[in-house]
C-alpha cells in the first residue's frame, strides 16, 4: 500500500491549546497535551498503546471536529443518549484532502448499541431497508453493519471494533478494510488486537511513552503480550496465579 499523501481525505489536523482551560483534563494527557499538528501519511492508521493513553479521546476528536455525531453513525445521525465528549474537536482544525469520501462512517464498540438502535429506525423511513440489528448477536450485527457501511471511496473510524467480535469475525473485518482500501478508502482505527494491527502497510502509531510515535508491528503490546502468552502460556499463568 504506497503512501498516497495528498489523496488521503484526512491528511492533518492543528490544535490551538489556547482555546482549551488549563483546568481541562486533556492537559493532563502525555500524548496529546501540547500537540500542535499532527499528519496521516496511509491509508490504514491505527492508534495503539495503554487504556488512558489518549488514543480514544483523540480519535473521537477529530470524528467530531470533522462532523460525526460522538456517539457514532453517519454525519447525518444527530441523536444523543450522553454527552461525554471532550472540548478537544473545538480546538482541532482539520487539514482535508482534495478529494471528498462518498462513504462516511464513526463507528465505536463502546456506543453500538446507540448506533444500531439509530440504524433500525432511520432505515424504517421511506425507501429503506431494516436491517434488524438487534435480533442478532453482537458480534453479528456489529459485523453486518460495517459489512453494509463500508465502500470504496469511504472514510471510516473505528474505535476498537475488536471488542465486538470473535477472531474468526476480525480476520472477516480485515477482508471487508482490504477490499475498501483496494478502492480508495481511508481507515484511522483504534485497537489492541494484533490481528488487525497486522493488516499489510497500515501505519501505526503507539500513545504511550507520552507522545504519539510510530511502532513496528512486533514492538506493540498487543502482539508481545499475546505471542508471550501463547508461547510460555503454562509458566506465565504459574507465575501469575501462585503468586
Amino acid at each position: 500500500m504506497a503512501n498516497i499523501g495528498n489523496e488521503l481525505y484526512i491528511k492533518g489536523l492543528y490544535i490551538d491549546w489556547d482555546k482549551i482551560s488549563g483546568r481541562s483534563y486533556l492537559q493532563e494527557i502525555e500524548s496529546i497535551a501540547g500537540l500542535e499538528e499532527f499528519s496521516f501519511n496511509r491509508q490504514v492508521t491505527f492508534f495503539v498503546g495503554e487504556n488512558g493513553s489518549g488514543k480514544s479521546t483523540f480519535l473521537e476528536a477529530i470524528a467530531v471536529s470533522y462532523g460525526f455525531n460522538p456517539e457514532g453513525g453517519t454525519k447525518n445521525y444527530n441523536f444523543s443518549t450522553f454527552d461525554s465528549h471532550s472540548e478537544l474537536c473545538d480546538a482541532m482544525r482539520l487539514v482535508r484532502g482534495i478529494k471528498r469520501p462518498k462513504f462516511e462512517y464513526f463507528l465505536r464498540a463502546e456506543s453500538f448499541y446507540n448506533v444500531a438502535t439509530a440504524e433500525d429506525e432511520y432505515s424504517r423511513g421511506p425507501g429503506g431497508v431494516p436491517m434488524h440489528f438487534h435480533e442478532r448477536s453482537h458480534g453479528e450485527s456489529f459485523l453486518a453493519l460495517a459489512q453494509n457501511s463500508f465502500k470504496g471511496g469511504g472514510l471510516y473510524l473505528l474505535d476498537e471494533p475488536e471488542a465486538a467480535l470473535s477472531p474468526q469475525r476480525q480476520l472477516t473485518l480485515l477482508i471487508e478494510i482490504d477490499r475498501c482500501v483496494k478502492e480508495s478508502a481511508q481507515f484511522i482505527i483504534v485497537t489492541h488486537s494484533p490481528i488487525l494491527l497486522g493488516y499489510p502497510g497500515a501505519e501505526i502509531l503507539s500513545f504511550d511513552e507520552g507522545q504519539i510515535h510510530q511502532c513496528e508491528y512486533e514492538d506493540t503490546d498487543s502482539y508481545r503480550v499475546t505471542e508471550m502468552f501463547i508461547n510460555n502460556r503454562e509458566q506465565i499463568l504459574k507465575r501469575l496465579l501462585e503468586e
